[in-house]
């Protein structure tokens, strides 16, 4: 039984005004992604690889083209619906972590359960922290942990509501080559407990090589 198809894109384009006239950062761009599968996006700086990312996620909207999400077209939905479908579908890690200075760990990983309106949003968050080692550490703000123990908390923040797919835009660029290595055994470790879609941007041949497929943009195009 062939994999169920979780992401399908079709001939998306989006260009962009600038002062030197109009920009063109993806064209043409066709690609589906199965249920469990993991891809890794790579190519160079300014190849298009975090605008196809935002785009995949429903965070920014194509000039032209179609996505579909879990069977849904994401760009038939106004903004409130794109963001509704991200809260039951999605999970997303920045590479700049984006935590809530003045939540702890623990509130930070609650987060998207109590928005989803989950009863048991502590209960989940704490397991999630013990799973990505920093049980001890739930009660620490952003800026009192290292930036492989905030990335940990980015990562149990995202994959703890169970979200088919998971997006990842330089889950390592932050880190030291040890951390990166550790938090890269962590997305692969969840990904195969849960069998969650993993969509990774990163320059990170590690993490690109532990991926069951690469996709290369150069300059808006897949290769």
């Amino acid at each position: 039984m062939e994999p169920q198809e979780v992401i399908t894109v079709q001939n998306l384009h989006k260009r962009v005004a600038s002062a030197e006239g109009e920009l063109t950062l993806l064209q043409g761009v066709n690609l589906t992604i199965a249920a469990g599968e993991s891809v890794a996006i790579v190519g160079a700086s300014g190849a298009g690889k975090s605008t196809l990312l935002g785009l995949l996620a429903g965070l920014d909207t194509p000039t032209e083209g179609r996505v579909t999400l879990s069977g849904q077209d994401l760009f038939a939905l106004d903004e409130d619906g794109r963001a509704r479908l991200r809260g039951e579908k999605v999970g997303f890690v920045f590479q700049a972590f984006q935590l809530l200075p003045n939540l702890t760990a623990l509130e930070n990983v609650m987060l998207p359960l109590e928005l989803a309106g989950r009863h048991d949003a502590h209960r989940v968050a704490e397991g999630v922290l013990e799973r990505v080692g920093l049980a001890a550490r739930a009660s620490h703000h952003p800026k009192q942990l290292s930036g492989g123990e905030q990335q940990r908390v980015a990562i149990a923040r995202a994959f703890a509501p169970q979200p088919q797919v998971l997006f990842a835009d330089e889950p390592t660029g932050n880190l030291d080559r040890h951390t990166g290595e550790r938090i890269v055994n962590l997305l692969f470790q969840l990904n195969a407990e849960l069998g969650t879609t993993l969509v990774l941007v990163t320059h990170d041949p590690n993490l690109a090589g532990r991926c069951q497929r690469r996709l290369e943009l150069d300059e808006g195009r897949l290769k």
